[in-house]
């Protein structure tokens, strides 16, 4: 079997809760090549903004849906990636399509089922980037399935989740009261994992924190997620005012040793994201242990291949995983997926379901059930997803 053409197709992906909001101040509503920052003379929250660290904020998600064809007519693959933003992580939606100008032409001819081989060769031919590869190597998990006629999640080591998995719902950062509000609504709908986007004034941090802990139940797990947005010296100050409130804290700072100094002087559990992006980050983090959760997100691995490898890992060390993306539609969300239902039980800590947060579909998956907080695999061979072509236009990348 051989790869004969590649087709990118962007769509825009606009939010339920409106804009996305991080950081510093910065907000943007559209991504694609250009960034709008938004600046209010009174409200630093728009309520249809996602906001989090550094005062970050997104309405639209830029999201590229990736077609790989075959030599057979009855095996296509789909894959997509979306990432947050140009300043989030080295990432960002124009580059993904640059990136795929530059690395596709090198991948006609190869065979989309020997997924070693091929991540070798798009290593081979352009170092890094590794969002740019992850679609691809997801598109050509889904060719795998469809020619086996099993399921990506058999392929990668079977249901360890019969029930589902659980997801966790992010919450955007805004005054304290509108947080408590956004999780209720979401604990009223079946969540029971929160994810508050911080990263602000310590001082509004540690209040929307106590805030929102509140509203929970016993069984109910709340993440304060900074997005790296503190400094060491407001870290310390936001774990040591809540070190009895039985949270999780999340990426407080910037680098991996700031990380590890906050991990030292505080009992809560501690979670990492921003820092790990490769085996090697995971072994050092392990020999300091310093993540007790750590956040493996398939576009920075490069894709499926890998991020099934830092798994694997994390499952010999004893380390538990959230599993997701960046950011993603429905066939990003079904990988994550057929991913997360790998993961032992115990060391399963929480799931994203990006589908659930966009008005527009990039796809749709097949047979999956959301219940109690938890959600189900997608049915069929592959990824048991097809893009919404009505929704994505016109192919604006082909390459054959």
């Amino acid at each position: 079997m051989k790869i004969t053409k590649i087709e990118a197709y962007q769509v825009d992906l606009p939010l339920v809760d409106g804009d996305y909001c991080w950081a510093d101040g910065k907000s943007v509503s559209v991504y694609d090549s250009t960034v709008v920052v938004v600046f209010t003379d009174n409200d630093r929250y728009n309520l249809y903004d996602y906001c989090w660290a550094d005062g970050k904020s997104v309405s639209v998600y830029d999201s590229t849906v990736v077609v790989v064809y075959t030599d057979s007519d009855s095996y296509v693959g789909y894959g997509e990636v979306v990432p947050l933003g140009p300043n989030y992580l080295a990432s960002y939606a124009a580059g993904v399509r640059a990136g795929l100008k530059e690395l596709g032409p090198k991948l006609i001819g190869l065979d989309p089922t020997q997924l070693k081989v091929l991540n070798a060769e798009m290593d081979y031919h352009l170092k890094g980037h590794p969002y740019v590869k992850s679609a691809i190597d997801m598109a050509c998990w889904d060719i795998l399935g469809k020619v086996s006629n099993l399921p990506v999640n058999s392929l990668l080591g079977g249901n360890m989740n019969p029930n589902g998995v659980i997801m966790y719902r992010a919450i955007s950062q805004g005054t304290p009261e509108s947080m408590a509000a956004l999780v209720q609504k979401y604990k009223d709908q079946g969540y029971s994992r929160f994810q508050l986007k911080l990263g602000g004034d310590p001082s509004e941090d540690i209040q929307r924190i106590k805030t929102c802990k509140k509203i929970l139940d016993r069984k109910d797990v709340l993440i304060c997620d900074a997005n790296t947005g503190w400094t060491l010296h407001d870290a310390l100050r936001v774990v040591n005012a809540v070190k009895d409130d039985d949270v999780y804290i999340e990426q407080p700072c910037k680098t991996y040793r700031e990380c590890l100094s906050v991990k030292k002087n505080t009992n809560l559990p501690f979670v990492l994201d921003e820092v790990i992006d490769d085996v090697h980050s995971i072994l050092q983090q392990a020999s300091d242990n310093c993540g007790d959760v750590i956040n493996i997100k398939i576009s920075k691995f490069g894709g499926l291949t890998k991020a099934k490898l830092a798994i694997e890992l994390c499952m010999e060390l004893g380390i538990a995983m959230t599993v997701e993306d960046t950011w993603g539609g429905d066939i990003t969300t079904a990988a994550i997926l057929h991913l997360s239902h790998i993961v032992a039980p115990k060391l399963q800590f929480t799931v994203t379901d990006f589908n659930s947060y966009n008005k527009v579909k990039s796809g749709n998956m097949n047979g999956v059930s959301f219940q109690n907080g938890r959600m189900t695999l997608p049915t069929g061979p592959g990824l048991g997803v097809v893009p919404e072509w009505t929704n994505l236009g016109e192919a604006i990348i082909v390459i054959n």
